[in-house]
Protein backbone atom coordinates (compact mmCIF):
# COMPACT_ATOMS: atom_id res chain seq x y z
CA UNK A 1 0.00 0.00 0.00
CA UNK A 2 2.99 2.62 1.23
CA UNK A 3 4.63 1.86 -2.61
CA UNK A 4 1.34 2.12 -4.28
CA UNK A 5 0.58 5.80 -2.62
CA UNK A 6 4.27 7.31 -3.02
CA UNK A 7 4.07 5.69 -6.74
CA UNK A 8 0.92 7.49 -7.66
CA UNK A 9 2.81 10.67 -5.70
CA UNK A 10 6.01 10.15 -7.75
CA UNK A 11 3.48 9.89 -11.15
CA UNK A 12 2.09 13.23 -10.14
CA UNK A 13 5.51 14.75 -9.88
CA UNK A 14 6.39 13.17 -13.16
CA UNK A 15 3.54 14.42 -14.92
CA UNK A 16 3.62 17.96 -13.54
CA UNK A 17 7.09 18.96 -13.82
CA UNK A 18 7.08 17.84 -17.95
CA UNK A 19 3.91 20.39 -17.43
CA UNK A 20 5.84 22.87 -15.78
CA UNK A 21 8.64 22.84 -18.14
CA UNK A 22 6.41 23.81 -21.15
CA UNK A 23 4.69 26.30 -19.47
CA UNK A 24 7.33 28.13 -16.58
CA UNK A 25 6.88 30.67 -14.54
CA UNK A 26 5.17 30.39 -10.89
CA UNK A 27 3.30 27.48 -11.64
CA UNK A 28 6.75 24.82 -11.39
CA UNK A 29 6.55 26.42 -7.36
CA UNK A 30 3.21 25.27 -7.27
CA UNK A 31 3.84 21.81 -8.70
CA UNK A 32 6.05 21.19 -5.95
CA UNK A 33 4.63 22.38 -3.40
CA UNK A 34 1.44 20.06 -4.13
CA UNK A 35 4.03 17.29 -5.01
CA UNK A 36 5.30 17.77 -0.89
CA UNK A 37 2.17 17.72 0.26
CA UNK A 38 0.97 14.23 -1.57
CA UNK A 39 4.12 12.84 -0.58
CA UNK A 40 3.37 13.76 2.99
CA UNK A 41 -0.27 12.67 2.99
CA UNK A 42 0.37 9.44 1.09
CA UNK A 43 3.23 8.80 3.95
CA UNK A 44 1.03 9.38 7.26
CA UNK A 45 -2.19 7.43 5.30
CA UNK A 46 -0.10 4.55 4.55
CA UNK A 47 2.06 3.88 7.24
CA UNK A 48 -0.19 4.92 10.04
CA UNK A 49 -4.21 4.01 9.24
CA UNK A 50 -5.23 1.23 11.55
CA UNK A 51 -8.87 -0.85 10.64
CA UNK A 52 -9.74 -0.40 14.17
CA UNK A 53 -13.61 -0.41 14.87
CA UNK A 54 -15.01 3.01 15.72
CA UNK A 55 -17.46 1.81 18.32
CA UNK A 56 -14.51 0.27 19.85
CA UNK A 57 -12.63 3.13 20.48
CA UNK A 58 -12.00 4.44 23.79
CA UNK A 59 -12.62 8.08 22.85
CA UNK A 60 -15.37 8.65 20.73
CA UNK A 61 -13.76 9.73 16.61
CA UNK A 62 -13.08 12.65 15.89
CA UNK A 63 -15.58 13.42 12.58
CA UNK A 64 -14.05 15.89 10.03
CA UNK A 65 -16.36 16.26 6.59
CA UNK A 66 -15.20 18.41 3.76
CA UNK A 67 -17.44 19.24 0.90
CA UNK A 68 -17.00 21.19 -2.08
CA UNK A 69 -18.50 23.52 -3.59
CA UNK A 70 -19.91 22.23 -7.34
CA UNK A 71 -17.78 19.54 -8.04
CA UNK A 72 -18.81 16.58 -10.51
CA UNK A 73 -17.70 13.10 -8.81
CA UNK A 74 -15.91 11.97 -11.85
CA UNK A 75 -13.30 15.16 -11.64
CA UNK A 76 -11.28 13.72 -9.59
CA UNK A 77 -7.82 11.53 -10.19
CA UNK A 78 -9.47 8.58 -7.81
CA UNK A 79 -12.79 8.74 -9.89
CA UNK A 80 -10.57 8.00 -13.19
CA UNK A 81 -10.05 11.59 -14.13
CA UNK A 82 -6.92 11.40 -16.13
CA UNK A 83 -5.46 14.57 -15.68
CA UNK A 84 -7.29 16.78 -12.70
CA UNK A 85 -4.37 17.06 -10.06
CA UNK A 86 -5.96 15.75 -6.57
CA UNK A 87 -2.97 13.74 -5.08
CA UNK A 88 -4.54 14.23 -1.71
CA UNK A 89 -7.52 13.14 -2.24
CA UNK A 90 -6.81 10.11 -4.61
CA UNK A 91 -4.10 9.60 -1.62
CA UNK A 92 -7.13 9.41 0.50
CA UNK A 93 -8.93 6.77 -1.59
CA UNK A 94 -6.28 4.44 -1.97
CA UNK A 95 -6.65 4.61 2.01
CA UNK A 96 -10.12 4.45 2.57
CA UNK A 97 -13.57 3.77 0.84
CA UNK A 98 -15.22 5.15 -2.14
CA UNK A 99 -18.54 5.36 -3.28
CA UNK A 100 -18.49 4.99 -6.57
CA UNK A 101 -21.81 5.39 -7.28
CA UNK A 102 -23.09 8.26 -4.72
CA UNK A 103 -26.03 10.30 -5.02
CA UNK A 104 -27.47 13.54 -3.55
CA UNK A 105 -30.61 14.84 -3.02
CA UNK A 106 -30.75 17.92 -4.94
CA UNK A 107 -28.23 18.80 -7.38
CA UNK A 108 -28.23 22.83 -5.87
CA UNK A 109 -26.46 24.59 -2.83
CA UNK A 110 -28.28 24.99 0.02
CA UNK A 111 -30.69 22.54 -1.13
CA UNK A 112 -28.20 19.75 -0.73
CA UNK A 113 -26.60 21.26 2.55
CA UNK A 114 -29.77 21.14 4.37
CA UNK A 115 -30.18 17.84 3.26
CA UNK A 116 -27.26 16.01 4.23
CA UNK A 117 -26.85 18.11 7.57
CA UNK A 118 -30.90 17.02 8.18
CA UNK A 119 -30.98 13.65 7.36
CA UNK A 120 -34.34 14.40 5.23
CA UNK A 121 -35.17 15.67 1.98
CA UNK A 122 -34.89 18.85 0.82
CA UNK A 123 -38.72 19.44 0.76
CA UNK A 124 -39.16 17.78 4.07
CA UNK A 125 -37.39 20.43 5.71
CA UNK A 126 -38.62 23.56 3.73
CA UNK A 127 -35.57 24.14 1.61
CA UNK A 128 -35.64 22.96 -1.53
CA UNK A 129 -35.58 26.24 -3.40
CA UNK A 130 -31.86 28.04 -3.34
CA UNK A 131 -31.45 30.43 -0.02
CA UNK A 132 -33.87 29.31 1.55
CA UNK A 133 -32.79 29.13 5.39
CA UNK A 134 -33.17 25.98 7.86
CA UNK A 135 -36.30 26.33 9.33
CA UNK A 136 -36.07 26.79 13.42
CA UNK A 137 -37.72 23.93 14.27
CA UNK A 138 -34.86 21.45 12.14
CA UNK A 139 -31.93 20.26 14.21
CA UNK A 140 -28.90 19.15 12.64
CA UNK A 141 -26.17 16.69 13.20
CA UNK A 142 -23.90 19.07 14.73
CA UNK A 143 -26.82 19.74 17.38
CA UNK A 144 -27.20 16.02 18.19
CA UNK A 145 -23.36 15.70 18.73
CA UNK A 146 -22.85 18.78 20.74
CA UNK A 147 -25.45 17.34 23.03
CA UNK A 148 -22.93 13.97 23.17
CA UNK A 149 -20.36 16.29 24.18
CA UNK A 150 -18.51 16.68 20.93
CA UNK A 151 -17.36 20.43 20.23
CA UNK A 152 -18.62 21.61 16.77
CA UNK A 153 -17.30 23.96 14.10
CA UNK A 154 -17.89 25.17 10.01
CA UNK A 155 -15.54 26.94 7.89
CA UNK A 156 -16.03 29.29 5.37
CA UNK A 157 -19.41 28.65 3.35
CA UNK A 158 -21.98 27.58 5.50
CA UNK A 159 -25.35 28.17 3.09
CA UNK A 160 -27.68 27.21 5.89
CA UNK A 161 -29.77 30.37 7.30
CA UNK A 162 -29.07 32.25 10.81
CA UNK A 163 -30.84 29.06 12.67
CA UNK A 164 -28.57 26.22 10.80
CA UNK A 165 -25.39 28.41 11.46
CA UNK A 166 -26.28 28.70 15.14
CA UNK A 167 -26.05 24.98 15.97
CA UNK A 168 -22.77 25.20 15.65
CA UNK A 169 -20.14 26.19 18.28
CA UNK A 170 -17.48 27.57 16.31
CA UNK A 171 -17.93 29.13 12.60
CA UNK A 172 -14.67 30.33 10.54
CA UNK A 173 -15.24 32.70 7.81
CA UNK A 174 -12.39 30.78 5.70
CA UNK A 175 -11.14 27.05 5.29
CA UNK A 176 -7.82 28.70 6.75
CA UNK A 177 -9.36 28.55 10.33
CA UNK A 178 -8.87 24.87 10.94
CA UNK A 179 -6.26 25.31 13.46
CA UNK A 180 -8.21 27.93 15.20
CA UNK A 181 -11.26 25.12 15.85
CA UNK A 182 -8.96 22.54 16.84
CA UNK A 183 -7.08 24.82 19.58
CA UNK A 184 -10.39 24.98 21.16
CA UNK A 185 -11.79 21.97 21.00
CA UNK A 186 -10.20 21.57 24.60
CA UNK A 187 -9.70 17.55 24.09
CA UNK A 188 -12.97 16.88 22.99
CA UNK A 189 -14.18 14.90 20.17
CA UNK A 190 -15.09 17.56 17.03
CA UNK A 191 -16.96 17.49 14.38
CA UNK A 192 -16.16 19.88 11.90
CA UNK A 193 -17.98 20.53 8.59
CA UNK A 194 -15.43 22.43 6.34
CA UNK A 195 -17.37 23.97 3.56
CA UNK A 196 -15.07 25.48 0.70
CA UNK A 197 -16.19 27.83 -1.87
CA UNK A 198 -13.30 26.04 -4.64
CA UNK A 199 -14.94 25.28 -7.29
CA UNK A 200 -17.65 27.73 -7.81
CA UNK A 201 -16.81 30.54 -9.86
CA UNK A 202 -16.13 33.18 -10.49
CA UNK A 203 -12.99 32.56 -11.03
CA UNK A 204 -9.44 33.95 -11.56
CA UNK A 205 -7.78 33.53 -8.13
CA UNK A 206 -5.93 29.79 -8.62
CA UNK A 207 -2.54 28.90 -9.05
CA UNK A 208 -2.45 28.01 -12.67
CA UNK A 209 -1.75 24.29 -12.37
CA UNK A 210 -3.26 22.69 -15.40
CA UNK A 211 -3.30 23.80 -19.17
CA UNK A 212 -6.11 23.66 -22.54
CA UNK A 213 -4.69 20.29 -23.26
CA UNK A 214 -5.13 18.51 -19.91
CA UNK A 215 -9.25 19.25 -20.33
CA UNK A 216 -11.56 16.18 -20.93
CA UNK A 217 -14.99 17.81 -22.24
CA UNK A 218 -18.41 15.69 -22.34
CA UNK A 219 -20.44 15.51 -25.55
CA UNK A 220 -22.84 18.49 -24.30
CA UNK A 221 -21.07 21.22 -24.57
CA UNK A 222 -19.07 22.61 -27.50
CA UNK A 223 -15.19 22.84 -27.90
CA UNK A 224 -13.80 26.06 -28.55
CA UNK A 225 -11.12 27.81 -26.77
CA UNK A 226 -12.81 29.57 -24.55
CA UNK A 227 -14.69 26.38 -23.12
CA UNK A 228 -11.53 24.96 -22.83
CA UNK A 229 -10.10 27.97 -21.14
CA UNK A 230 -12.96 27.73 -18.46
CA UNK A 231 -12.63 24.35 -17.90
CA UNK A 232 -8.37 25.01 -16.90
CA UNK A 233 -9.71 27.68 -13.99
CA UNK A 234 -12.59 24.78 -12.69
CA UNK A 235 -9.54 22.21 -12.82
CA UNK A 236 -7.71 24.97 -11.08
CA UNK A 237 -9.52 25.51 -8.40
CA UNK A 238 -10.17 21.85 -7.45
CA UNK A 239 -6.45 21.30 -7.40
CA UNK A 240 -6.08 24.48 -4.40
CA UNK A 241 -8.80 22.72 -2.59
CA UNK A 242 -6.75 19.23 -2.67
CA UNK A 243 -4.09 21.26 -1.40
CA UNK A 244 -5.46 22.60 1.36
CA UNK A 245 -6.96 19.33 2.25
CA UNK A 246 -4.09 17.58 2.43
CA UNK A 247 -2.50 20.57 4.83
CA UNK A 248 -5.48 19.43 7.35
CA UNK A 249 -4.08 15.69 6.91
CA UNK A 250 -1.12 16.94 8.25
CA UNK A 251 -2.07 18.97 10.39
CA UNK A 252 -3.91 15.92 11.92
CA UNK A 253 -1.19 13.88 12.01
CA UNK A 254 1.10 16.50 13.94
CA UNK A 255 -1.45 16.65 16.90
CA UNK A 256 -1.43 12.89 17.11
CA UNK A 257 -5.63 13.03 15.97
CA UNK A 258 -5.63 10.98 12.79
CA UNK A 259 -6.18 8.08 14.09
CA UNK A 260 -8.90 8.74 15.67
CA UNK A 261 -10.34 11.04 12.94
CA UNK A 262 -12.96 9.80 10.35
CA UNK A 263 -12.49 12.24 6.97
CA UNK A 264 -15.10 12.35 4.56
CA UNK A 265 -14.95 13.71 1.84
CA UNK A 266 -17.96 14.66 -0.88
CA UNK A 267 -19.09 17.95 -3.01
CA UNK A 268 -22.85 19.46 -2.66
CA UNK A 269 -23.47 19.22 -6.15
CA UNK A 270 -21.82 19.09 -9.94
CA UNK A 271 -20.02 21.35 -11.67
CA UNK A 272 -20.92 24.88 -12.56
CA UNK A 273 -20.73 23.77 -16.50
CA UNK A 274 -23.95 23.24 -18.20
CA UNK A 275 -25.80 19.77 -17.97
CA UNK A 276 -24.61 19.38 -14.84
CA UNK A 277 -25.81 21.87 -11.63
CA UNK A 278 -28.58 22.34 -11.12
CA UNK A 279 -29.72 19.02 -13.21
CA UNK A 280 -30.88 15.34 -12.43
CA UNK A 281 -28.20 13.97 -14.88
CA UNK A 282 -25.44 12.14 -13.17
CA UNK A 283 -23.07 15.01 -13.86
CA UNK A 284 -25.03 17.33 -11.44
CA UNK A 285 -26.39 14.32 -9.03
CA UNK A 286 -23.94 12.30 -8.79
CA UNK A 287 -20.74 13.06 -5.98
CA UNK A 288 -17.77 12.19 -5.01
CA UNK A 289 -17.53 10.67 -1.68
CA UNK A 290 -14.37 9.32 0.00
CA UNK A 291 -14.02 8.14 3.55
CA UNK A 292 -11.34 7.37 5.41
CA UNK A 293 -9.96 6.81 8.97
CA UNK A 294 -10.64 4.02 11.94
CA UNK A 295 -12.97 1.31 10.89
CA UNK A 296 -12.60 2.25 7.57
CA UNK A 297 -11.43 -0.40 4.62
CA UNK A 298 -8.47 0.50 3.27
CA UNK A 299 -8.48 0.72 -0.53
CA UNK A 300 -11.59 -0.21 -1.16
CA UNK A 301 -14.41 0.94 -4.38
CA UNK A 302 -17.92 -0.11 -3.18
CA UNK A 303 -19.76 -0.17 -6.44
CA UNK A 304 -23.37 0.00 -4.53
CA UNK A 305 -25.52 2.63 -4.76
CA UNK A 306 -25.63 5.08 -2.08
CA UNK A 307 -27.54 8.16 -0.81
CA UNK A 308 -25.97 11.22 1.21
CA UNK A 309 -29.90 11.00 2.72
CA UNK A 310 -27.48 8.08 5.22
CA UNK A 311 -24.77 10.25 5.66
CA UNK A 312 -26.30 12.27 8.55
CA UNK A 313 -27.25 8.51 10.67
CA UNK A 314 -24.03 7.38 9.69
CA UNK A 315 -21.73 10.00 11.44
CA UNK A 316 -24.32 9.93 14.64
CA UNK A 317 -23.58 6.08 14.42
CA UNK A 318 -19.99 6.35 14.17
CA UNK A 319 -20.16 8.70 17.55
CA UNK A 320 -22.63 6.43 19.47
CA UNK A 321 -25.56 9.06 18.87
CA UNK A 322 -29.33 7.59 18.73
CA UNK A 323 -30.34 8.23 15.24
CA UNK A 324 -33.85 10.28 15.26
CA UNK A 325 -36.71 9.44 13.74
CA UNK A 326 -37.14 12.49 11.62
CA UNK A 327 -33.98 11.23 9.43
CA UNK A 328 -35.08 9.54 6.01
CA UNK A 329 -32.30 7.53 5.88
CA UNK A 330 -30.08 5.10 7.66
CA UNK A 331 -26.44 4.13 8.94
CA UNK A 332 -24.10 2.35 6.15
CA UNK A 333 -21.45 2.03 9.27
CA UNK A 334 -22.29 -1.41 8.38
CA UNK A 335 -21.83 -1.41 5.22
CA UNK A 336 -18.66 0.89 4.91
CA UNK A 337 -17.03 -2.42 6.79
CA UNK A 338 -18.77 -5.22 5.74
CA UNK A 339 -17.88 -4.89 1.59
CA UNK A 340 -20.37 -7.32 1.13
CA UNK A 341 -23.86 -5.60 2.12
CA UNK A 342 -25.81 -4.60 -0.94
CA UNK A 343 -26.01 -0.98 -1.45
CA UNK A 344 -29.61 1.03 -2.30
CA UNK A 345 -31.94 -0.57 -4.36
CA UNK A 346 -33.36 3.31 -5.62
CA UNK A 347 -32.00 6.70 -4.67
CA UNK A 348 -34.06 9.75 -5.20
CA UNK A 349 -33.49 13.02 -6.02
CA UNK A 350 -35.20 16.61 -6.56
CA UNK A 351 -34.31 19.91 -8.39
CA UNK A 352 -36.49 23.01 -7.27
CA UNK A 353 -35.94 26.92 -7.54
CA UNK A 354 -32.09 28.07 -9.15
CA UNK A 355 -32.82 31.60 -10.61
CA UNK A 356 -35.34 29.83 -12.74
CA UNK A 357 -38.16 27.40 -11.17
CA UNK A 358 -38.10 23.67 -11.50
CA UNK A 359 -40.05 20.99 -10.37
CA UNK A 360 -37.91 17.98 -11.33
CA UNK A 361 -38.45 14.52 -9.41
CA UNK A 362 -35.94 11.69 -10.45
CA UNK A 363 -34.76 8.46 -8.89
CA UNK A 364 -31.81 5.58 -9.97
CA UNK A 365 -31.88 2.28 -10.17
CA UNK A 366 -28.73 -0.03 -10.80
CA UNK A 367 -29.36 0.26 -14.12
CA UNK A 368 -32.04 3.10 -15.18
CA UNK A 369 -32.51 6.59 -14.50
CA UNK A 370 -35.52 8.14 -14.52
CA UNK A 371 -36.67 11.92 -14.57
CA UNK A 372 -39.48 13.74 -14.03
CA UNK A 373 -40.34 17.12 -15.88
CA UNK A 374 -43.05 19.14 -15.06
CA UNK A 375 -42.58 22.72 -16.42
CA UNK A 376 -42.38 21.28 -20.34
CA UNK A 377 -43.31 24.51 -21.83
CA UNK A 378 -39.89 25.84 -20.62
CA UNK A 379 -36.82 25.20 -21.93
CA UNK A 380 -34.29 24.07 -18.36
CA UNK A 381 -33.12 26.24 -15.99
CA UNK A 382 -29.86 26.66 -15.58
CA UNK A 383 -28.24 28.64 -12.68
CA UNK A 384 -27.42 32.24 -13.47
CA UNK A 385 -23.38 31.48 -13.17
CA UNK A 386 -23.57 28.53 -15.48
CA UNK A 387 -25.57 30.79 -17.88
CA UNK A 388 -23.28 33.93 -17.71
CA UNK A 389 -20.13 30.91 -18.18
CA UNK A 390 -18.34 31.08 -21.57
CA UNK A 391 -18.82 27.63 -21.59
CA UNK A 392 -22.64 28.50 -22.16
CA UNK A 393 -22.42 31.48 -24.49
CA UNK A 394 -20.45 28.75 -26.81
CA UNK A 395 -23.45 26.41 -26.70
CA UNK A 396 -25.87 29.78 -27.31
CA UNK A 397 -23.76 30.94 -30.07
CA UNK A 398 -23.81 27.35 -31.87
CA UNK A 399 -27.99 27.35 -31.18
CA UNK A 400 -28.12 30.37 -33.24
CA UNK A 401 -25.93 29.20 -35.09
CA UNK A 402 -28.12 25.78 -35.51
CA UNK A 403 -25.07 23.71 -35.51
CA UNK A 404 -26.01 22.01 -31.94
CA UNK A 405 -25.74 18.20 -31.73
CA UNK A 406 -29.05 16.52 -30.05
CA UNK A 407 -27.06 15.77 -26.81
CA UNK A 408 -26.39 19.51 -27.05
CA UNK A 409 -29.65 20.63 -27.97
CA UNK A 410 -31.36 19.43 -24.85
CA UNK A 411 -31.02 22.34 -22.69
CA UNK A 412 -32.68 24.67 -25.15
CA UNK A 413 -35.76 21.76 -25.90
CA UNK A 414 -39.19 23.20 -25.91
CA UNK A 415 -41.48 21.87 -25.34
CA UNK A 416 -39.34 19.18 -22.95
CA UNK A 417 -40.15 15.51 -22.43
CA UNK A 418 -42.62 14.86 -19.48
CA UNK A 419 -40.34 11.78 -18.64
CA UNK A 420 -36.78 10.72 -19.36
CA UNK A 421 -34.95 7.81 -19.19
CA UNK A 422 -31.99 6.56 -19.44
CA UNK A 423 -29.98 3.26 -19.85
CA UNK A 424 -27.02 4.12 -17.60
CA UNK A 425 -25.07 1.41 -18.39
CA UNK A 426 -24.86 1.53 -22.12
CA UNK A 427 -25.62 5.56 -22.07
CA UNK A 428 -23.59 6.97 -19.49
CA UNK A 429 -23.49 10.68 -20.40
CA UNK A 430 -27.45 10.31 -20.75
CA UNK A 431 -27.91 11.07 -24.18
CA UNK A 432 -31.09 9.16 -25.38
CA UNK A 433 -33.85 8.86 -23.92
CA UNK A 434 -36.06 5.84 -24.13
CA UNK A 435 -39.04 6.73 -22.35
CA UNK A 436 -40.79 6.10 -25.20
CA UNK A 437 -40.01 3.00 -26.49
CA UNK A 438 -42.74 0.70 -26.35
CA UNK A 439 -41.04 -2.40 -24.96
CA UNK A 440 -40.25 -0.26 -21.98
CA UNK A 441 -43.61 1.30 -21.23
CA UNK A 442 -43.59 -1.19 -18.11
CA UNK A 443 -40.05 -0.55 -16.92
CA UNK A 444 -41.65 3.72 -17.45
CA UNK A 445 -44.72 2.99 -15.30
CA UNK A 446 -42.91 1.27 -12.72
CA UNK A 447 -40.87 3.88 -12.17
CA UNK A 448 -43.30 6.20 -12.02
CA UNK A 449 -45.39 4.17 -9.45
CA UNK A 450 -42.32 4.44 -7.38
CA UNK A 451 -41.25 8.32 -7.44
CA UNK A 452 -44.81 8.54 -6.57
CA UNK A 453 -44.97 6.92 -3.76
CA UNK A 454 -41.45 8.47 -2.35
CA UNK A 455 -42.96 11.57 -3.14
CA UNK A 456 -46.11 10.39 -0.90
CA UNK A 457 -44.27 8.83 2.00
CA UNK A 458 -42.36 12.42 2.07
CA UNK A 459 -44.86 14.94 1.94
CA UNK A 460 -43.95 16.53 -1.71
CA UNK A 461 -46.24 19.16 -2.50
CA UNK A 462 -47.79 19.34 -5.73
CA UNK A 463 -45.92 21.69 -8.42
CA UNK A 464 -48.24 24.13 -8.92
CA UNK A 465 -48.48 24.65 -4.82
CA UNK A 466 -44.64 26.26 -4.55
CA UNK A 467 -44.41 27.83 -7.93
CA UNK A 468 -41.77 31.14 -7.70
CA UNK A 469 -40.84 33.74 -11.06
CA UNK A 470 -37.96 33.64 -12.28
CA UNK A 471 -35.33 36.11 -12.41
CA UNK A 472 -33.23 34.87 -15.27
CA UNK A 473 -33.70 34.25 -18.97
CA UNK A 474 -33.52 30.58 -19.70
CA UNK A 475 -31.59 31.20 -22.93
CA UNK A 476 -29.70 34.31 -22.51
CA UNK A 477 -29.03 34.51 -19.03
CA UNK A 478 -29.85 37.71 -18.52
CA UNK A 479 -31.27 38.28 -14.93
CA UNK A 480 -34.27 39.98 -15.23
CA UNK A 481 -34.14 41.35 -11.02
CA UNK A 482 -31.72 41.34 -8.35
CA UNK A 483 -34.28 39.69 -5.75
CA UNK A 484 -32.44 36.36 -4.49
CA UNK A 485 -35.15 34.22 -4.25
CA UNK A 486 -38.39 35.78 -5.49
CA UNK A 487 -41.65 35.08 -2.92
CA UNK A 488 -44.36 32.34 -4.04
CA UNK A 489 -46.82 32.81 -6.58
CA UNK A 490 -50.42 32.11 -5.77
CA UNK A 491 -51.60 28.84 -6.24
CA UNK A 492 -54.29 30.75 -8.32
CA UNK A 493 -52.31 32.69 -10.88
CA UNK A 494 -49.54 29.64 -11.49
CA UNK A 495 -50.19 26.35 -13.56
CA UNK A 496 -50.88 23.00 -12.43
CA UNK A 497 -48.59 20.80 -14.23
CA UNK A 498 -49.75 17.67 -12.17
Amino acid sequence: MAWKLIHRSFGFALEGSAQDDIRGGPQRFVGIRLLGLALVVAAIWATTAQAQDVQAQDAPPNLLVVIADDASAGDFGAYGHPTIQTPTLDALADAGWTAERAYLTSPQCSPSRASILSGQYPHEVDAEDLHMPVPEDVRLVPSYLADAGYATGVLQKVHLGPHGEAQFDFVGPTVADFNAFLDQTGGRPFFLWVGFTDPHRPYGDAPNVHAPEDVVLPPTVIDTPETRADHVQYYDEIARMDGVIGGYLAELEQRGLRDNTVVVFLSDNGAPMPRAKGTLYDAGIQTPLIIAGPGVPQGVGYDGLVSVIDLAPTLLDWAGVPVPDAFRGASIAGVIADLTQPGRERVFFQRDWHNADEHLRGLRTDRWKFIWNNYTEHPHGSPSDITASPTWQALRAARDAGTLTPAQARLFEVPRPRVELYNLAADPHELTNLAGDPALRDTVQALFAELQAWRTRTGDAPPHHRRRDDNIDRVTGQKYWGVRTPPFLSEESSTSND
